[in-house]
């Protein structure tokens, strides 16, 4: 009789996330199997107990996943769980802490499927804004932002002090342009802040909206804005959560159509990256290390 397949999801936090466990489901594996407190110092130890039991063939039908809520946390457990591996006894192993990574992944390939379709741009050179940047799904935009060639911009509405922990945290582990800014209460002080911008990506926290359209009617270079808010008040006023590249009622000072990805849109190709990734460990018979390099490679077959 074959053996299932098992999928071991750890996280550093106390419980491991509904929704993942739903997700790996539906993608075919037979058992997920939760651990909580599993953090870097354990991440080897739980490596190694999980490639030895089965054999050579057993571990193709065994998988890891890495959740939590700190992005670079769940990137060195990754590094830290491949280095574990003793070839042949090798498994799969899939980080998306608190879906960060297919998220972020899944609002970057979305804007450039925009820029590219509705401008014949692309991220190279342009200047992306990122308000709410300093959360995990605000750093890995970030992060895949700059290395697509993007100006990066991270803000913080805590002050440019908290933004600029963020960036120096960005620097040694995606190479890029960045900058931290301050995102004030008052429009005056955001202005120039807008005025510069390609793009805006609203990652700040669910009901807090970061933007109001008369702002966005104020920034004459903008061409994308992409919110992943789907609670009330959105995240930027005047996008809608089924927004999917729809022309928002500002202008560009050229005349252009500023461009409004809403969370939903985002979250379906989230969605489906996601998936695609949990049956492709299951699926491919060899070891697979998915962090959110990846993800965005992937989130890019399925937009459009």
């Amino acid at each position: 009789m074959d053996k299932p397949y098992i999928l071991h999801f750890a996280t550093p936090g106390p419980r491991v996330s509904p929704f993942d466990v739903n997700m790996a489901y539906d993608a075919g594996w037979d058992a997920v199997v939760p651990y909580a407190g599993v953090g870097p110092e354990d991440i080897a130890a739980f490596t190694q107990d999980a490639i030895f039991s089965r054999g050579p063939n057993g571990v193709r039908r065994t998988g890891m996943f890495l959740g939590g809520r700190d992005a670079w946390m769940a990137a060195d457990m990754l590094l830290a769980a491949r280095a574990a591996m003793v070839p042949p006894f090798e498994v799969s192993v899939f980080a998306d802490p608190s879906g960060a990574f297919t998220t972020a992944a899944a609002m970057l390939a979305k804007v450039e499927h925009a820029l590219a379709h509705g401008f014949d741009l692309g991220l190279r050179g342009a200047c992306v804004l990122v308000l709410g940047g300093t959360g995990p799904v605000g750093l890995v935009a970030a992060a895949l932002a700059a290395q697509a060639g993007a100006r990066v911009r991270v803000a913080s509405h805590a002050g440019a002090q908290r933004a600029q922990k963020a960036v120096d945290t960005l620097r040694p582990r995606a190479a890029g342009d960045y900058d931290a800014v301050g995102w004030g209460d008052d429009t005056a002080s955001r202005l120039p802040l807008l005025r510069d911008a390609d793009v805006v990506l609203a990652v700040a926290r669910a009901g807090v909206q970061v933007l109001a359209a008369a702002e966005l009617a104020q920034a004459p270079r903008l061409r994308v804005a992409a919110d992943v808010n789907a609670v009330p008040p959105a995240g930027i006023e005047g996008v809608g959560a089924m927004d999917d590249a729809r022309e928002l009622p500002a202008k560009a000072a050229d005349g252009r159509a500023v461009l409004g990805i809403g969370a939903l849109a985002i979250g379906n190709v989230k969605y489906r990256t996601q998936q695609a990734l949990l049956r492709h460990m299951r699926e491919s018979g060899g070891a697979q290390y998915l962090g959110y390099a990846e993800c965005l490679t992937e989130a890019r077959r399925h937009v459009g």
